[in-house]
C-alpha cells in the first residue's frame, strides 16, 4: 500500500485529485495531518517557485519517512528551482497538460518504487548540470563524481584489466610503493575491504 499525500495551492484541484487517487487500489490518500507519514507527495503547482520548493523542504523537515519522495504537476520548472528540489526528494515531474490521473497514478507507484519519471527536457538538463560539475568543478581538482580521485579509476582501470602492482606502476609511470598508497588510502577512505571490493565499487558506481 502507498501512502500518498496531496497538495496543491487550488482547493479544487486538491480535492478532485483525492477524489480521483481514492479510487485506485494499492493507493492511500492521508489526511492532512498525516503528510508526514506519506511515501509520495502529489503537488500541484502552475508554476514551480521559491515558494514551492520552500514547501518542499518544510513537509521533507517534518516527515518521519526518510524516503519520502515528490512528484510535481506543473507547467513549468526552471534548473535552478528543479535542482534544489532535488536535494529535497523531487523524483517525478509532470507537465499538467499532459497529465491524466492514470498517468499519475503509474508516476507515483513507479516512485514509490524507488524510481523516477522526469520529461525528456528536464532529463536533458540534469545532465547538462553534471556535465557541467565535472568539468568545471570536479575536473580542476582531480576528482570524479564518484568521490574517487581521477589517478585512483586510472588504478581501478588497470586493476580491473587485471593488472599487478609493477605492471600498473610502469603504466602510469609511478612507484610501485605509490600505487599501494593510492590503493591503501582509496580503500581506507571509502571502507572497501580489498582491490576486488574496490573495482566492484567502481563498477556500481559507472566510474569503470
Amino acid at each position: 500500500m502507498i501512502s500518498i499525500a496531496v497538495l496543491a495551492g487550488d482547493p479544487i484541484t486538491g480535492e478532485g485529485a483525492v477524489s480521483c487517487l481514492r479510487r485506485y487500489p494499492g493507493l492511500r490518500v492521508v489526511p492532512q495531518e498525516e503528510h508526514g507519514d506519506a511515501d509520495v507527495v502529489l503537488l500541484f503547482t502552475p508554476d514551480v517557485t521559491e515558494e514551492t520548493v520552500l514547501l518542499m523542504e518544510s513537509v521533507r523537515g517534518r516527515s518521519a519517512h526518510p524516503g519520502m519522495a515528490f512528484v510535481l504537476v506543473t507547467e513549468h520548472i526552471g534548473e535552478a528551482h528543479l535542482l534544489r528540489a532535488m536535494r529535497h526528494g523531487l523524483r517525478g515531474v509532470m507537465w499538467r497538460q499532459e497529465s491524466t490521473y492514470d498517468r499519475v497514478v503509474e508516476v507515483v507507484r513507479a516512485v514509490a518504487d524507488g524510481g523516477a519519471a522526469l520529461p525528456l527536457p528536464v532529463q536533458g538538463r540534469l545532465v547538462d548540470h553534471l556535465q557541467a560539475v565535472q568539468r568545471d568543478v570536479l575536473a580542476p581538482l582531480g576528482v570524479t563524481a564518484s568521490g574517487l580521485e581521477t589517478r585512483e579509476v586510472d588504478v581501478l582501470r588497470l586493476l580491473a584489466e587485471g593488472l599487478e602492482t609493477a605492471e600498473i606502476a610502469q603504466k602510469l609511470n609511478y612507484s610501485e610503493r605509490t600505487i599501494k598508497s593510492i590503493v591503501s588510502a582509496m580503500m581506507n577512505r571509502l571502507g572497501l575491504r580489498n582491490r576486488t571490493h574496490a573495482v566492484a565499487f567502481a563498477l556500481r558506481s559507472g566510474t569503470l
